[in-house]
């Protein structure tokens, strides 16, 4: 069913608000999802602050022509059946959520990107980027090694101290 020129006017200016505000933006195929795998989807991505939609690639180029970031960048990929995941809080929230999804749901396939300057993405540099730890991830490793040096001291201490008694 054909919708109105109305209505596609509304679609294209909700997706240049969010993609003006977007962080990055990783698409991918969804053909073979069950209506359960593409709840479950949504879900694991409001969770994360993800927004997921199914829209016509033709619109997203039309939003896209509109957003100064995203004016010049290359859309050649946005062919077929696509999902976008749109992150709006952390820089690869969008890639971590299809990323993770992709692992258990064969029938998700991966595509490509774009980052909040406009650059385009590899199916490559998505997964890898959904690979990458979190920044709170991050930051428990790096507090992880600090301690380690000072629990290996105090537990040397607490050695020597127990030897100094005996």
């Amino acid at each position: 069913m054909a919708i109105s020129k109305d209505k596609k006017n509304t679609l294209v200016a909700d997706l240049t608000a969010l993609l003006s505000d977007s962080k990055m933006v990783v698409y991918a195929k969804y053909q073979g999802l069950t209506v359960a795998e593409l709840q479950e989807l949504r879900k694991m991505a409001r969770e994360a602050g993800v927004k997921i939609k199914v829209v016509k690639n033709r619109l997203v180029k039309v939003a896209m022509k509109e957003i100064a970031a995203y004016k010049d960048t290359d859309a050649s990929g946005l062919t077929g059946q696509l999902l976008y995941a749109v992150g709006t809080d952390e820089d690869f929230d969008a890639a971590k959520i299809l990323t993770k999804f992709a692992k258990t749901h064969d029938k998700m396939e991966l595509v490509g990107g774009f980052n909040a300057e406009g650059a385009a993405l590899s199916t490559e540099e998505v997964k890898t980027l959904g690979s990458l730890p979190t920044k709170n991830e991050l930051i428990a490793q790096v507090v992880d090694m600090l301690l380690s040096g000072v629990n290996g001291i105090v537990s040397g201490l607490e050695k020597h101290a127990e030897e100094a008694t005996n």
